[in-house]
């Protein structure tokens, strides 16, 4: 057993490595948790099925980790992506979602409106417009931009181009991304609502036709009967938090200054946020209330 695990796991389940480790070795060798519970209690120091499933769980997580960060490692380092600060970066990550930040911005890419507007040539109009300096004019710096026959014919098209890479850039930055998952955690609120149509056909949901919670106070009963309500057609679901506090959060990342281009910037932040980066938010959120649910 990686001996990193076994001290970070010991850590986080307050009890002591040897426990972490006998645990380990008894579930490595097919022993279930209630047989360990009940008959390996000499070698675990009497561990009780809750700290047993912890440990399997928490193994299982880190496992899978080490696997995608070496998957991760070996795809760049084909690539020739990776540099010594890359690398750093992963080996050091902790969480899947932290992993999985890092590494977006290097995965292979779908065409995308971003990858369009490079084609395109817009790349160095959006790293200007990025700057944000106060002499620019964007009209006028797109201007150079306009050609017909990479499909630019006019300045505002060379613009809504460059907004789409820095859209990109603002749904990968990771800390955006941290501080969006952080915000979608603690203040997201889960929304159900009656598909039209639906209400008869769907009676035993009827408590979830027009409910909202915060996430993080939900219990698990509720996220898992609303999820039930949606895979089955009755109910619409979503969770966000509030937009307008979660653009403040987004505007004080990326938006430098109070000028002309900035306001660029900002139309591709609000685009970001609306198109990219909320949908995946809040994809995770639910990944995780759902294992969350299916834990307790």
């Amino acid at each position: 057993m990686d001996a990193r695990h076994l001290l970070k796991i010991a850590a986080e389940g307050n009890v002591q490595a040897f426990q972490v480790n006998a645990t380990a070795e008894l579930l490595a060798g097919g022993a279930t948790v209630p047989f360990i519970a009940r008959y390996r209690k000499e070698a675990t120091g009497t561990l009780d099925e809750v700290a047993i499933t912890f440990i399997r769980d928490r193994l299982h997580q880190l496992e899978e980790l080490d696997q995608r960060r070496e998957s991760i490692l070996k795809s760049l380092r084909e690539r020739e992506l990776l540099t010594p600060e890359l690398e750093e970066k992963i080996t050091a990550a902790e969480t899947m979602s932290t992993l999985e930040d890092i590494y977006l911005p290097f995965r292979p890419k779908k065409r995308t409106r971003a990858t369009v507007a490079r084609e395109k040539g817009l790349e160095s109009l959006a790293q200007t417009l990025f700057e944000q300096a106060d002499a620019i004019d964007p009209q006028t710096a797109a201007l150079a931009f306009i050609d017909p026959e990479k499909g630019v014919a006019s300045a505002e098209e060379a613009l809504a181009g460059a907004r789409d890479i820095m859209a990109e850039w603002v749904n990968e930055n990771q800390e955006a991304r941290a501080r969006m998952r952080a915000l979608f955690e603690k203040k997201a609120v889960v929304r159900s609502k009656v598909i039209t149509g639906k209400e008869a056909e769907g009676a035993k949901f009827r408590d979830y036709f027009q409910w909202e919670e915060p996430v993080a106070g939900a219990p698990s009963h509720r996220i898992l009967a609303v999820r039930r309500g949606e895979n089955e057609g009755f109910l619409d679901l979503s969770m966000f938090p509030g937009e307008e506090e979660a653009l403040q959060v987004l505007e004080s990342l990326f938006l430098k200054a109070d000028n002309r281009a900035a306001l660029q910037v900002k139309e591709a932040v609000i685009d970001s946020y609306k198109r990219l980066l909320s949908y995946a938010m809040e994809t995770d959120l639910r990944l995780e209330t759902k294992k969350r649910a299916d834990s307790e």
